[in-house]
């Protein structure tokens, strides 16, 4: 399974999440307003500070990944290769022609396209086979907030409802949306869904300062990683 924590905006924020055992770190950049958006240069120095941080022998370094509201697919990936970052997460309402442009050009990046969910009703519903035919490679399952607020909303999302929404793609999918180490076990049937990438947290991973904390993230980690009761999924 897959830890992403979002938000890092300084090495202190990269040394403790890898530390902790992320395995993606999201860095946000085009994000207008957002209180962790980032320059273009703090954000490919942040991003080579994921790839080069210690970490123990046997685990690999964490992955940066480009966290966005830009449509424009030649600033995306421009800001990406700046910075060597091959994973893109698309969290605004970017069309699938952005996602099609971007893998023509580089097709070695990993899209994440993020969906949007309100409710039990997903905005991207009607153009997930056009997503797919696009070229994304993970969805990510998110919860809108009130007044129409796009990430780190700290809202969760019903299980039922994202495994229909799960069953109605072919790809794997990471889940965000107020997920913490206390709902791990309301999440079973996700976590056993065959197509389950992982948990993607921004909320949960902080002190009630909003600083990340080292404790909460390993308290992810280790519950998120258990194996699903079958008998409580059954």
């Amino acid at each position: 399974m897959l830890l992403k924590v979002c938000g890092a905006t300084s090495r202190d924020d990269t040394a403790l999440l890898a530390e902790a055992g992320v395995d993606l770190i999201g860095l946000w950049h085009g994000v207008p307003g957002g209180p962790a958006d980032l320059s273009p240069r703090r954000f490919a120095a942040l991003a080579r500070r994921c790839r080069t941080v210690a970490v123990p022998a046997d685990r690999a370094a964490p992955e940066p990944v480009l966290v966005t509201f830009l449509r424009d697919p030649a600033a995306i990936g421009g800001a990406a290769r700046a910075a060597g970052v091959q994973w893109l997460q698309l969290h605004g309402y970017q069309p699938p022609g952005v996602v099609a442009a971007i893998k023509r050009r580089w097709p070695e990046t990993t899209v994440v396209k993020v969906l949007h969910v309100a409710g039990d009703a997903c905005v991207e519903r009607p153009l997930l086979a056009s997503y797919q035919r696009a070229g994304t490679d993970l969805f990510l399952f998110d919860a809108i907030g009130e007044g129409g607020q796009v990430g780190s909303t700290g809202l969760s999302l019903d299980p039922d409802v994202v495994i229909d929404l799960a069953e109605a793609t072919r790809l794997p999918f990471l889940v965000a949306g107020g997920l913490s180490a206390a709902n791990r076990s309301r999440y079973e049937k996700v976590a056993a869904h065959p197509r389950f990438a992982g948990a993607d947290v921004d909320t949960a991973a902080r002190d009630l300062t909003g600083a990340f904390c080292a404790e909460s993230v390993g308290s992810i980690r280790r519950h998120w990683s258990a194996a699903p009761d079958m008998e409580e999924v059954g």
